[in-house]
């Protein structure tokens, strides 16, 4: 075959082995590699159509390798020219194709610039809507070193499986300036390659015959170059028609679950050490998990050139790959394997430019081969490739920050690399210019100067793009502390097990202590629980609480975390004191009557207490006949009691260290009827459900009296009350102590109006006199209520 053929054969081959087949542009090295056209086709097998158009067909039963080899779909890039009547515009109309997932444009010349805009509309292959038009970033770094057969390419567009395609290339403001030759939009179907993914598409029951673009425009006209010259189509051998192929065997992944924040990796080894191989240095820190090419479907044919190595990695460049950032994490790998197909059969490089890639759940891809823990070269910033290594994040990141878990594979996998020649991820450093160029804020460089950049710096630090965008770039710092270290955030969140008075801790002994940060926990090596400024306790990075026992006395407590680069940073020191001493009960809990309405069930009582404790009381709490919970300076609570009957009256004092004690008097509320009383001077009954055991006392008469005798600690006097009622003497064990107006303007009956209490429960009399006040001389009395 020879470069003679008929677009779309040029820079297209294809193999077909196992019932599928395998289509690949010419993979160029960053030098260009010898290019591979050959094409086997099953019998009966292949029918193209104009324009290249691929008709399927299925795969003949004897060379069928089973269910799992038709699952599987190989990556296959296709390319369609662009075309315009006017000097500054190429399109390409709606155009139906066959299955793709990833879209750029791209022109001759590897250095050449695409002064203009170049935008793209798709057809969603499971719905069929197109999207809107969206546009491709064009303004990309340049080869360092650009050989023959490479191209100037816009970054690849992921756009999720599509089967239809609409491009406008328009060159700058709109004016009718030369565009680049040879323009052309790319379209890369990453295929399905591992097991994983396997076991989520279902079997291909057709193998692709030709590998032409298979591309009709809608509006009915036919996709020619329009920058190359005509060519004609090969005559067709027998060979070509009927041949059987000589196997040659393809990549066998590792199967490694994507969509994973820790996915399962297969092992990167370096290769041996040689003249041109170096030996991969320690790093300070853990090496986080990386899925290996292996482990995403890298088609290792298509980089055959070896690996090139810097002396080292002074600096990470973080960048992003443009594209939606709606993909699904399970379809990292096909993204990654996308972007791979499309630097190396679009722009021609010898394997993906970016050093490591990190999708939005923090599964981190290796990229570039060579070993991962060695200083891989990379063709990620132009002029600075020398000195760094490239972080890609799957998605696009000018409005929208990446995520967290993004943003920590970021800084984990640049303090691993960083880390591995002794430099601060946080720091600045030297780098010299590979080329003399501007950045994106407009500083200039002159090659083979040094400049001085952060360790972890953005793309557009070095490269006039806007890459990584606004938004991550905003992200550089936290990346750069998460990196870096120490923790941030630390702080202690809660205390269990103790009680807070002021600003000291109160526990018997054993505490828990939690904690938070705001460093991710995968930077972090481990927490410390310190007492006295010594470690009580060691926990993982991942912890966030910690158990202790403390001795008696008074102790400080404090979190310390170690980050992963060995930095520390310690929370300010609590005060503790540990003690057992349980609260005393300095006032017995007490009942005595208080004023209010009386019934059978509902004596108005006060009950009252004190308690105290030797460190900090902190609350007291009414356990029996109901609940109630009381501060610690409270010392009583109005309730009722229900009379005749003794009832328990628990109460328990508790301090802040959760020590207590617990009080449990019984009292009982006892009514004594009028009819009880010693009676002088003339009375009379009354009766009425609105009294006491439905009746009651009236005397309007001077000195009339009533006397009561029991033995309690508190006694209160029960009237009826009305306009019209008048004054009594009250006398407590034969001393006067008040006089006692029972008017009032609305009629009140079993009000307790008069009360009084003793220290202690003791033999008393209350007498009751009536005083005759004029006009108003009558008293109602409804008995006598006492406390034994």
């Amino acid at each position: 075959m020879t470069s003679s053929w008929p677009w779309p054969f040029r820079r297209l081959w294809a193999f077909y082995w196992g019932g599928f087949v395998v289509s690949r542009r010419t993979s160029h090295a960053y030098r260009p590699l010898s290019l591979k056209r050959r094409a086997w086709l099953t019998l009966g097998g292949v029918v193209v159509g104009g324009a290249g158009v691929v008709t399927y067909a299925v795969a003949s039963p004897s060379g069928d390798p089973g269910a799992g080899g038709r699952a599987k779909r190989p990556v296959q890039v296709y390319d369609l020219a662009l075309k315009g009547a006017t000097v500054g515009k190429r399109e390409l109309p709606r155009t139906d194709t066959e299955q793709f997932s990833l879209v750029g444009v791209s022109w001759a010349g590897a250095v050449k610039r695409l002064d203009g805009t170049a935008q793209v509309r798709t057809r969603d292959m499971e719905g069929g809507a197109w999207s809107a038009w969206r546009d491709l970033e064009v303004n990309i770094d340049p080869p360092e070193d650009p050989q023959a057969g490479m191209r100037g390419a816009s970054e690849p567009l992921w756009v999720g499986p599509s089967d239809g395609v609409q491009v406008q290339v328009v060159h700058e403001d709109g004016t009718t300036g030369a565009l680049p030759k040879g323009l052309e939009v790319n379209l890369v179907d990453p295929g399905v390659v591992t097991e994983a993914e396997t076991k989520a598409t279902e079997p291909a029951a057709f193998v692709a015959a030709e590998t032409g673009p298979a591309a009709t425009p809608t509006d009915g006209t036919t996709v020619t170059p329009t920058d190359d010259p005509t060519t004609t189509s090969p005559t067709p051998t027998e060979t070509t028609a009927t041949a059987t192929p000589t196997p040659t065997p393809t990549p066998t992944p590792t199967p490694t679950p994507t969509g994973s924040a820790s996915p399962s990796t297969s092992p990167s080894t370096s290769p041996e050490p040689s003249a041109t191989t170096p030996t991969a240095p320690p790093s300070t820190v853990p090496e986080p998990p990386v899925t290996s090419r292996a482990g995403w479907g890298a088609d290792e044919s298509l980089s055959p050139d070896p690996s090139e190595y810097n002396a080292d990695v002074k600096a990470v460049f973080v960048h992003h790959t443009d594209g939606a950032n709606d993909y699904s994490c399970a379809d990292s790998a096909s993204i990654v394997r996308g972007i791979y197909a499309y630097h190396t059969q679009v722009n021609g490089w010898n394997d993906i430019g970016y050093n490591f890639l990190v999708d939005k759940c923090g599964t981190v891809f290796e990229g570039r081969k060579g070993g991962i823990d060695l200083p891989v070269l990379g063709a990620h910033t132009y002029g600075w490739n020398r000195e760094s290594a490239g972080i890609a994040v799957l998605g696009e990141y000018t409005s929208t920050g990446a995520s967290d878990p993004a943003l920590t594979a970021v800084a984990r996998v640049a303090a691993w690399k960083l880390g591995q020649y002794g430099a601060d991820p946080a720091g600045t450093v030297q780098l010299t210019a590979g080329a003399t160029q501007k950045n994106y804020f407009g500083t200039s460089y002159t090659a083979g100067t040094k400049y001085t950049f952060n360790r972890i710096s953005g793309h557009r630090d070095g490269y006039n793009t806007q890459c990584p965008g606004n938004s991550l770039y905003a992200q550089l710092p936290t990346i750069r502390t998460w990196a870096a270290g120490p923790v941030r955030g630390l702080k202690v969140t809660s205390l269990t097990g103790a009680g807070l008075s002021g600003s000291t801790y109160y526990t018997k002994g054993a505490v828990t202590v939690r904690w938070s940060a705001t460093t991710p926990s995968s930077l972090i090596k481990s927490f410390q629980v310190l007492v006295d400024g010594k470690t009580a306790a060691t926990t993982s990075g991942t912890a966030t609480s910690a158990n202790t026992t403390l001795p008696l006395g008074s102790h400080t407590v404090a979190v310390r975390a170690v980050h992963q680069s060995g930095r520390t940073v310690t929370t300010a020191a609590l005060n503790v004191v540990a003690e057992t001493t349980a609260p005393t009960f300095t006032t017995t809990p007490k009942l005595s009557l208080r004023t209010g309405t009386v019934n059978t069930a509902a004596v108005p009582v006060t009950l009252g207490w004190k308690a105290t404790d030797n460190a900090a009381l902190s609350s007291v709490k009414l356990l029996a006949p109901t609940t109630a919970t009381y501060g610690p300076t409270t010392t009583s609570s109005a309730r009722t009691a229900k009379s005749g009957t003794a009832t328990t009256w628990s109460m328990r004092a508790y301090d802040y260290a959760g020590n207590y004690r617990t009080s449990s008097p019984a009292y009982s509320p006892v009514i004594l009827q009028e009819t009880s009383a010693v009676k002088s001077g003339s009375w009379t009954t009354r009766s009425s459900t609105s009294y006491l055991g439905g009746k009651s006392y009236s005397s309007g008469s001077k000195g009339a009296s009533l006397t009561w005798t029991f033995t309690g600690r508190s006694a209160s006097w029960v009237a009826s009350r009305a306009s019209s009622s008048g004054q009594v003497y009250v006398y407590v064990d034969g001393v006067k102590v008040s006089t006692v107006d029972v008017k009032s303007s609305t009629t009140l009956y079993r009000q307790a109006i008069w009360t009084k209490t003793w220290s202690s429960s003791a033999k008393h009399t209350v007498k009751i006199v009536v005083v005759g006040t004029s006009g108003r001389p009558t008293i109602t009395t409804d008995g006598l209520v006492y406390i034994k």
